[in-house]
This record gives structure tokens, C-alpha cells and sequence, in this order.
């Protein structure tokens, strides 16, 4: 846990079934109690984890400091953080993290969601019933559920490879690249190492021995063709001669984790990418057809949100003569006329949390945001956003002018164009419109067309319908 993810939950406007602010009240029964109905709730709500925080306050939410001190508190003569894991049955984790948030000390507990059976503490279950902890029993409902749920291990959580040595999981993972990915000092010792990976949730521990997670193995791996299960997931890019799959020019399989490779994959794609030449100031460059940035989003969207129960297929680019085709296995969660302004739903959160926390992806649905802007800015017909079975696919189409489009490639940049304005603040007009497609004042009838075929489409809306003045006309997207 970093002190931003923690500031982050001191924010929320209250507290919530997963969530227990306190300052000094650390009686080691009350924990133990909290532990059980925080994973039991979290569990219920469909979250990862519950928190426990010390030094807070439950109604203000002001920080105020704590005088507990967890790791040297004692019951008896044992350690409370053993006392206490030893009388949770089942044994669920839990996490202890202390930070000075400007002279003030906090301390959480993190605590992570049981699967599928409630969690007891000292032989009672508890749940958070609104901000108040209550025994589980008295909510036979709320009990039923956790135990209908069932919940399966989600992909991130499954083991690559298990039962290996220290040493062994050093040697498959890029660990120095996730540290200077994630801003850390690299440490000087293997045990720090380790340390940080158990609490990334990159490697799991049992015993004396570790393994790599899912989520380890496709971000972190030096090599996937290491793990078995995963070597298939390696994103490919291919690029054809001409504008179909009949003849390959290249063709490049990944081997690196997304994560520690994706820097490396960008540059790979940008070298292979269509350009033109230009003669600026009597110097000749070579510009690109396409904007890397919105590449750059794309491909990180395509890894993160793939499902990865479909086997035998990865992420895959595939760079035509006149387009770009990036493809993902698993049909989207949400509608794409909703990819703009909806925020994202992820079937692997916690690899997409870990991408963000790098800088490889926006934050939460701002990414095709900036997409739709590079494709106007670069003056590039609509993207297009296709929902398959068990696919999803973005195309980024090469530059074409306005009399080289289709009626459907016009009525796809109007609505993006409409709903990129709308998230943005803005509103699109008939100017506004013919900016986006490069026409002349005098040629706004053009544009007129194609706002009224977007209207027939049901995409657009008026702002205004009492307004009959086309002139002065402003319009929203339909979800508006």
C-alpha cells in the first residue's frame, strides 16, 4: 500500500462496509473482530481488500495521528500480528503498514477478502452492516450470500509457476525493471527483494519457498516462454505488405512481461509504422501516418482488458497499408459507443491497477478520450471499435479526405467528435464539426448532411429541440 492509495481512501466522503477509521481505541479483541467482518464485508461488496486505519478520524476523516504501535503491541507473550492470524479461521491475510502523513502517524491494516466462507474470528463471524460491526449470525442473508458466492480465483491470483527457491524466482522475473518502474531504489539484499515482490502480489509465499503469480509472470517476466500456460498470451505484431493478410513482411512475438516489456514493444511498433516524408525547412522528415500516443493507449487497453479464460489466442497488432488493427481475446464489458465517456470495467483489476501505477495507462476513462483527440488533431478518419464474441478490436485507419469516406466513417467521427466534446466540457456545433474535418466555412451544407444522418442514426441528440435555427444548432450524444 503507497501513502497516495491510502489518502486516497481517507477521502471517501464516509465510512462503508470495507473501510474503519480510528485513532487510539487498538484493543487486540476489537482487531481481531474488525479483521473478520472487514474480509467478510469486502467479500459480500465485491472487493479486494478492507481496511482498518488507525489515527484517523470516523467523522471528519481528519488525520490526527495514533499512539498505537502494532508491531510491538504483545497479548500475553505473543506478537499481536501472530495472536491474531493464529485465531482467524479461516486463515485470511492481512497486512500491516505504518506511514508519518506530515509529523502525524497512521496505521492500516489491509486486509484481504475471504473466498467464499465467512471468516471467524475466536470461533464468531462478523460483518460491517453500514459503519457498524455486527455478528454475521444476526444477518443470516448477508451469510448465505458470502456462501453462495463461490467466488473463483481471479486470473492475477493463480499460480505460474510454484514452489520454486529465491533464487529461482529472481531469475525468471526482471525485478530491476519493476523497480525502477514502480520509482523504488533497488535494494541491496535478496530478502528486500523478495519482501517487495510478496507485497506487490507478484509471488506468493508457502514455506520456505515462492511462487510467481499470473500477474508476476505477464508483467514481470524475462522471458513468458518460461511459464507454459502463458507463453501463448505474448502480444504479436505483424506487418503486412498491402492492405490484406495475404503476404507477411514481419511478424514479432513478444517475450518480455507486458509491464517490463512495453516500453521496448511501443518503440518496436513505432519503428515499423507507415511515414511519410516531408521537407521542413529544407531538411527532409519522416512523419508517421499514425499518432504513437493513441497506438500507445490502445495497446495498453488491449492487454489489460483481454480475457485470458479464452486460450490459445493473445493481443495481436496488425499493421496494414492503410490501417492499423489492434485485436484483444474477450468481448468487451461495456458497449464501445460507450468507450468515451464510460470508465473502463477491467475483468483483471489488479494487473490494470498495476498499469497504472507505472504510467503504462490513463487513469480511469480518460484513455480514449485522448485517443478520439490525436485521430482529429491528426486530422485521421474515426477509429473504429468492433465487439466480437469473443474479441474486441480497435482500427485506426490511415489519412483520407472527406470526399474519400463512407456515410459510416462520417457518422462515426460525428458521434465521436460529439461525445468528446461533451466529456471535455464543451458542446460540437456545425463550426466545431467542420474543424474536426478540415471544411471551409462556405461548405458548412456539407456538414449539415452529416450531423443530420448522425441524428437518423440516433447517436446525436439536439441540445435544444425547441430551437429551429439549424444555423446555431448545438448537439449532445445520445447518453447525454
Amino acid at each position: 500500500m503507497t501513502e497516495k492509495e491510502l489518502l486516497e481512501i481517507i477521502a471517501l466522503p464516509k465510512e462503508n462496509e470495507w473501510v474503519e477509521f480510528k485513532v487510539d481505541d487498538a484493543v487486540s479483541q476489537d482487531i481481531g473482530e474488525y479483521i473478520s467482518a472487514l474480509s467478510n464485508s469486502a467479500c459480500l461488496h465485491n472487493k479486494e481488500t478492507g481496511y482498518l486505519i488507525f489515527g484517523v478520524k470516523n467523522k471528519t476523516h481528519e488525520i490526527v495521528g495514533t499512539r498505537f504501535k502494532p508491531r510491538e503491541e504483545k497479548v500475553g507473550n505473543e506478537e499481536l500480528e501472530n495472536w491474531l492470524a493464529t485465531l482467524l479461521k479461516p486463515r485470511v491475510d492481512f497486512r500491516i503498514f505504518e506511514f508519518d502523513i506530515s509529523g502525524k502517524k497512521v496505521v492500516v491494516f489491509e486486509v484481504d477478502s475471504t473466498e467464499d466462507t465467512p471468516v471467524k474470528f475466536r470461533g464468531v463471524e462478523y460483518i460491517r452492516v453500514g459503519s457498524y460491526k455486527k455478528k454475521l449470525s444476526e444477518f443470516p442473508e448477508k451469510a448465505r450470500k458470502i456462501w453462495n458466492k463461490s467466488k473463483a480465483k481471479t486470473f492475477e491470483k493463480d499460480l505460474a509457476i510454484s514452489n520454486q527457491t529465491a533464487d529461482y524466482i529472481l531469475k525468471v522475473l526482471d525485478y530491476p525493471s519493476i523497480f525502477e518502474l514502480l520509482k523504488f531504489p533497488l535494494p541491496s539484499n535478496k530478502h528486500s527483494i523478495i519482501e517487495k515482490l510478496l507485497q506487490e502480489k507478484l509471488i506468493a509465499e508457502k514455506g520456505h519457498l515462492y511462487s510467481v503469480t499470473n500477474m508476476g509472470a505477464v508483467l514481470c517476466a524475462k522471458d513468458i516462454n518460461e511459464f507454459d500456460d502463458l507463453s501463448r498470451k505474448a502480444i504479436r505484431v505483424i506487418n503486412y505488405k498491402g492492405k490484406d493478410r495475404t503476404k507477411t513482411e514481419k511478424e514479432q512475438s513478444g517475450k518480455k512481461g507486458y509491464a517490463t516489456g512495453f516500453k521496448n514493444l511501443i518503440e518496436y511498433i513505432g519503428s515499423i509504422l507507415p511515414s511519410n516524408e516531408e521537407i521542413i525547412k529544407a531538411i527532409r522528415e519522416e512523419t508517421k501516418l499514425y499518432p504513437l500516443l493513441a497506438i500507445r493507449e490502445l495497446v495498453a487497453n488491449a492487454l489489460i482488458h483481454q480475457d485470458f479464460s479464452i486460450r490459445g489466442t493473445a493481443p495481436m497488432v496488425e499493421i496494414f497499408e492503410d490501417r492499423i488493427e489492434i485485436t484483444n481475446p474477450g468481448k468487451p464489458l461495456i458497449s464501445p459507443l460507450r468507450f468515451i465517456d464510460h470508465n473502463p470495467q477491467s475483468r483483471n483489476e489488479k494487473l490494470a491497477h498495476f498499469m497504472r501505477r507505472i504510467g503504462i495507462c490513463e487513469e480511469r476513462g480518460s484513455g480514449i478520450d485522448k485517443v478520439i483527440f490525436q485521430c482529429e488533431f491528426f486530422q485521421l478518419p474515426a477509429p473504429e471499435f468492433i465487439a466480437g464474441d469473443n474479441f474486441t478490436r480497435v482500427i485506426l485507419y490511415s489519412p483520407k479526405p472527406l470526399r474519400g469516406m463512407d456515410k459510416q466513417d462520417k457518422i462515426r467521427a460525428c458521434y465521436q467528435h460529439c461525445s468528446l466534446k461533451h466529456v471535455s466540457g464543451s458542446i460540437m456545433t456545425n463550426q466545431t464539426l467542420r474543424e474536426r474535418f478540415g471544411v471551409e466555412k462556405g461548405n458548412y451544407p456539407i456538414v449539415s448532411r452529416i450531423i443530420s444522418d448522425t441524428l437518423k442514426a440516433d447517436l446525436i441528440k439536439d441540445y435544444d429541440p425547441s430551437n429551429r435555427s439549424r444555423k446555431y444548432a448545438k448537439y449532445l450524444p445520445f447518453w447525454a
